[in-house]
């Protein structure tokens, strides 16, 4: 019986060790992976079955691809833009200033008028 035992425990550290050193850095959760591997062979029991409870992303497959089932956030997207000089930023700001006050005298003008339609009726 403890040979049994001793046994599925031996392989079990095995397993956990090839697949924690095997995965990419993306594919570890929590800890890193050094962390992981003395956590197996220090505490194995426990270690290996916390490593495949929580430790690892799992895949799912799909035909012959392997679909992460855990979503990362997307890369930052680089800005090829040519970097504008300290006088088109201040261009373009009063361009936009004077847009806004445009849009504000307008919005004014219309409840002006709307007021003075309101009185007439």
């Amino acid at each position: 019986m403890y040979v049994v035992v001793s046994a599925l425990t031996l392989v079990l550290v095995i397993g956990a060790l090839v697949d924690i050193i095997t995965r990419s850095e993306d594919q570890v959760k929590h800890l890193p992976k050094l962390v992981w591997v003395l956590l197996v062979v220090f505490l194995p029991f426990i270690g290996s079955f916390l490593w495949f409870l929580v430790g690892r992303e799992y895949t799912a497959t799909v035909g012959s691809f392997r679909v992460r089932t855990v979503q990362h956030p997307e890369p930052t997207r680089v800005d090829h833009r040519r970097e504008e000089s300290t006088e088109e930023q201040l261009r373009r700001v009063e361009r936009e200033i004077e847009f806004y006050e445009k849009q504000a005298r307008i919005e004014k003008l219309q409840a002006e008028a709307e007021r003075r339609r309101l009185e007439t009726q």
